[in-house]
């Protein structure tokens, strides 16, 4: 049960702060140049919709709100950064937590690309891959390349704990 709660703990401090810097990017780019970024509010419409058993939108912004989808959107969101976290550890091991190393973080996050594209894209109404948004290059390039910064947040927020850990004992 003790190793569980490791694991469990390091997951949540790690994809935490992988998210956080995540979010940092995301920000950075939609004040400096202007990006569009993710609303949100219309994850959380859509997981309000799919536990009444709706899997795919033509379009979730034309979908019914949902009662606290912003709340639930960004719950979602810090939920599926400690998973993706959780899936770091699970396949470098909780060792990795201790002497974190970038090679691991950047492919989990590489791979962490495969949600939306598969998943959440689809679902949304903007197809596979984004395939159906008016330019689906650029939009998959900003998928990587936000899904990179989360994979660098990864290797960052296991750096940032194992130093608060060195400051501290």
């Amino acid at each position: 049960m003790a190793e569980l709660a490791h694991f469990l703990f390091h997951a949540a401090v790690v994809g935490i702060g992988a998210t956080l810097v995540m979010d940092a990017w995301w920000l950075s780019q939609k004040r400096l140049i202007g990006v569009p970024v993710l609303d949100y509010a219309m994850v959380g419409r859509w997981l309000g919709h799919l536990v009444r058993g709706r899997l795919r939108h033509d379009a979730i912004k034309d979908a019914p709100r949902v009662a606290c989808e912003r709340m639930l959107g960004w719950t979602a969101h810090y939920a599926i950064g400690i998973g993706i976290a959780a899936v770091l550890l699970g396949v470098a091991g909780v060792r990795w937590a201790h002497a974190p190393s970038p090679g691991p973080a950047l492919a989990v996050g590489l791979a962490s690309v495969l949600a939306p594209f598969l998943v959440l894209q689809p679902a949304l109404g903007a197809g596979i891959a984004a395939s159906r948004t008016p330019r689906p290059g650029v939009a998959r390039r900003r998928s990587l390349v936000t899904h990179l910064a989360f994979g660098l947040g990864l290797y960052l927020a296991g750096e940032t704990w194992v130093m608060l850990l060195r400051l501290a004992g």
